[in-house]
């Protein structure tokens, strides 16, 4: 029999995958010649049934075997590079001569080019299966018959659906639905979507054709208005976004050639470019596609909230009492509910104040289904004239002033397209995407972060998380002014031009429109305006120089306006990205804020950088630690004012008590230890000074794989060598006290080979930065009391990179003091503080710029 079953398949799996393969072809070109989803999807579903069927019926399968379609075939859609998901369901447990043809049949399903998911069961093994897996139980609502024995099928169709609890079903898939936007951060505004599975990705919309299906509801979003559960203009934009999302993702597999649901980088602008969408004067095509991505996906999710909300109360028919609040609104269930379908209309205050009631009232979870539908559609009120209304405004500021659920209140407010109708410049950020390749969320998503962050400042159970930020703000008169101003930090991204200046004009228009006083317009508008600055000065300045301090703190003018902009850069930049943000940045920082605070109550320069109390500070730790009085003095004679300015109190001690006894050391001494936050190492390097020693050490740690974050180079009076570094794994996978022994050893023993030159590998392009490069930017400047010159570039980050800088720089004798290394995700913004002779001269200035940017192209 096996025999012969095998000549019978071999002729059919050719003509088989010939059949297939013409098909295919010609569906892609009927598609991209006129695209309609439904003549990929359900034109490749009628294609498989035939070669399956025909498959099938060769194997001669047992007559009283049924051959199913299950999932999104069983739906009848077919994606063109999605599984084919089959069910054969028998009458009892195969024997061996049935599994010997369901073996052959599968095989040569897969001979044809078919991706084959499959299960062989009884119906008692299908109904238990069900019961116990609610994905089979899922997958089972579509089953679709394709050949064998029909009444079978239709005994599993009837006991299925005899066995079906629609309660439970729906608890376990609003279930699978929160565990599933968790794995996405509930976000659907991914810079790389999952355009299935994402939040607001047509997973979000099967499940609601799921719910529907099992409840008998309707089969489509037409039956689901005629039931009322959603309106006739609700069910065009399901189909609409539904389309667009299909269109997307079979765009994607034709484009991938294989089933990728992701729309990555590389994708963006071939996709952009296929679906006749252009670049505009100030936004990459796959900007734009991306910004209609994300409006349709939080189409997705408002509307899956509406439908869930009414499914729920279909099948929970016990609505419960309602408890009134006042004459516009009602709770139901917990829910904030309209006591008259037309409030909005009679009472447009009430588009505002159904938010502040949620902020108000801790029992209430959200809104009824039928509120925020009328929200929805009578979001358009919003409009000059509203926001002109004193009320108006008054309410909006009572939002902002709430103690409780001020994030939420504009999550919700940004969702439901009331924040972009009240904040008009909103509505130009909402889905816009920053290729800057460390924001990691779109502009609108970014601002509501950074408000969450300062929000989370004000709250006792997040003060373990950054005290100090709790003690400020805690004590900053009218705090809720820094919401405001982190509404409008970067509200003119994308406009062209510096959107720190754009947003001071909105910034400014706001705060006269709700009638704040001067001084409080002055500090948000400052804020806006300088919302870059702090971050720009403890990332790329010295601080260490009193002459910097002096210049920012000059900036600052006020204590409040400085406390204000720290508050402010802390939750900004926590709010770009997770991997942007660690205990180093929040530690220059803080530096930087305690010198330019006792600057501004009146303190000495010198005072300010605390130099009298960190050597203070360094002799009580000494003393700690058992060191007897005055054994410092020899180490400390030979370094000047200048170290002890860079260096901590505590770093002064760690590096005396290693040194104090050895401050003439002839062989290498380098020592580690683990960061304070337990996400870097520290290194110690004393040396006697040698030609090219930076250039050796960057080389050595490239080598090892490690990024360095800060450097500080110091030669002592008589000739060492005293050079700090903080280092880091970017990949997270070192275990650093693992590697504190093998640094220690190593680079002691590299140092003491002079001529030894480790070269670190410049490794690949990041994925990223090939579809988005960054322009490398260079530029050399004297300082402003012209005793250093301030090296800053900017490039795409790549290991080996610090090494090709200093070996340039070594080159032309140029000596480095510090090095400010702020990696932003796929990019860098160093900051070097140079000597030379070559940077004194036009002409070698020039060459050293331009063999930085050489060696810096990627």
């Amino acid at each position: 029999m096996q025999d012969a079953l095998s000549t019978r398949l071999q002729t059919l799996i050719s003509d088989s995958r010939r059949r297939l393969g013409d098909g295919t072809r010609a569906l892609r070109a009927a598609y991209e010649a006129h695209p309609r989803t439904s003549v990929v999807l359900e034109g490749r579903a009628k294609l498989v049934d035939i070669e399956v069927v025909g498959i099938w019926q060769a194997c001669q399968m047992p007559a009283e075997a049924a051959l199913i379609a299950v999932g999104g075939y069983g739906r009848g859609e077919l994606f063109p590079a999605s599984d084919v998901d089959l069910l054969v369901l028998l009458p009892r447990a195969a024997d061996a001569g049935v599994c010997e043809r369901l073996s052959a049949m599968v095989g040569a399903l897969w001979d044809i080019g078919l991706e084959i998911g499959h299960a062989v069961r009884t119906v008692d093994e299908c109904i238990q299966a069900a019961e116990d897996d609610i994905t089979v139980q899922t997958n089972l609502l579509e089953a679709r018959f394709l050949a064998g024995d029909a009444e079978r099928f239709a005994e599993l169709e009837q006991r299925y659906y005899a066995a079906l609890d629609v309660r439970e079903f729906y608890k376990a898939k609003q279930l699978e639905q929160e565990q599933r936007y968790a794995r996405f951060n509930d976000s659907p505004y991914s810079l790389e979507p999952d355009c299935k599975d994402s939040p607001g990705g047509l997973r979000d919309l099967q499940m609601l054709g799921w719910i529907a299906r099992a409840a008998g509801l309707g089969r489509n979003w037409r039956d689901l208005a005629r039931r009322r559960l959603i309106t006739g203009g609700e069910a065009s934009e399901l189909r609409s976004v539904e389309r667009f999302l299909q269109h997307l993702r079979i765009r994607l597999h034709y484009l991938a050639g294989r089933a990728e649901d992701r729309v990555l980088f590389d994708h963006q602008e071939k996709l952009a470019r296929i679906m006749g969408i252009d670049a505009t004067a100030n936004r990459r095509a796959s900007e734009v596609l991306m910004q209609r991505y994300y409006i349709n996906a939080k189409m997705v999710t408002q509307l899956n909230t509406v439908l869930l909300q009414n499914y729920g109360t279909v099948i929970f028919p016990d609505r419960g009492a309602a408890i009134v609040i006042n004459p516009r609104f009602q709770v139901v269930r917990e829910l904030l509910d309209l006591r008259h379908e037309d409030v909005f209309e009679r009472y447009p205050s009430a588009l505002l104040e159904c938010f502040l009631l949620l902020q108000q009232r801790s029992e209430l979870k959200g809104m009824t289904a039928r509120t925020l539908r009328a929200l929805w559609i009578n979001r358009n009120r919003i409009n000059a004239a509203f926001r002109a209304d004193p009320a108006h405004r008054a309410l909006f500021l009572q939002i902002l002033q709430q103690k409780r659920g001020i994030v939420h209140a504009f999550r919700r407010m940004n969702e439901y397209g009331i924040l972009s109708r009240y904040l008009p410049a909103w509505r130009r950020i909402i889905g816009q995407m920053q290729h800057d390749l460390f924001h990691v969320y779109t502009v609108d998503q970014h601002i509501l972060t950074v408000l969450r962050n300062v929000r989370r400042f004000t709250m006792g159970e997040h003060a373990h998380e950054y005290p100090l930020m709790t003690r400020l703000i805690l004590a900053f008169e009218r705090h809720w002014l820094l919401y405001v101003a982190a509404l409008f930090h970067d509200i003119a991204k994308g406009r062209g031009g510096d959107h720190s200046r754009l947003g001071m004009v909105d910034a400014r228009d706001f705060c006269v429109l709700h009638s704040l006083d001067e001084d409080d317009t002055a500090l948000v508008v400052w804020l806006v305006e300088q919302h870059l600055t702090m971050s720009h000065f403890a990332q790329k300045e010295d601080t260490s120089d009193p002459e910097v301090v002096q210049r920012f703190a000059a900036i600052m003018g006020s204590e409040r306006r400085l406390i204000a902009l720290y508050l402010l850069t802390h939750a900004d930049i926590r709010g770009t990205s997770p991997k942007v943000w660690n205990g180093w940045k929040g530690k220059l920082l803080e530096d930087l804020f305690f010198a330019a605070q006792r600057l501004l109550r009146g303190a000495t320069p010198q005072q300010a950088l605390g130099m009298d109390d960190r050597l203070e500070d360094a002799r009580r730790l000494l003393r700690f630690h058992g060191l007897r009085p005055g054994v410092e003095e020899r180490l400390w004679s030979e370094l000047d004012a200048v170290y002890f300015m860079r260096h901590s109190a505590e770093e002064i001690a760690w590096h005396t008590r290693l040194l104090y006894f050895r401050p003439d050391a002839g062989e290498p001494v380098v020592k580690a230890r683990v960061a304070e936050d337990e996400h870097g190492v520290q290194v110690m390097v004393f040396t006697p000074d040698q030609k090219e020693l930076f250039v050796r050490l960057t080389g050595f740690f490239g080598r090892l794989g490690f990024t360095i974050l800060d450097a500080k180079v110091h030669t002592t009076r008589h000739g060492h060598a005293l050079d700090s570094f903080m280092l880091q794994d970017p990949g997270g996978e070192a275990s650093y006290r693992d590697v504190i022994t093998l640094i220690e050893h190593e680079l002691a023993a590299y140092l003491a080979r002079p001529d030894a030159l480790d070269r670190p590998s410049r490794g690949r392009m990041s994925r990223q930065v090939k579809h988005f490069p960054i322009t490398p930017q260079v530029s050399i400047r004297a300082d402003e009391a012209g005793r250093h010159y301030i090296l800053s570039l900017t490039a795409a980050d790549r290991p080996g990179l610090l090494f090709d800088i200093a070996e340039t720089l070594a080159g032309h004798g140029i000596r480095l003091h510090t090095a400010k290394i702020a990696t932003l995700g796929e990019r860098v913004e160093d900051t070097f503080l140079l000597t030379g002779a070559a940077l004194a001269q036009d002409a070698q200035l020039l060459r050293v710029e331009r063999e930085l940017l050489e060696r810096l192209q990627v």
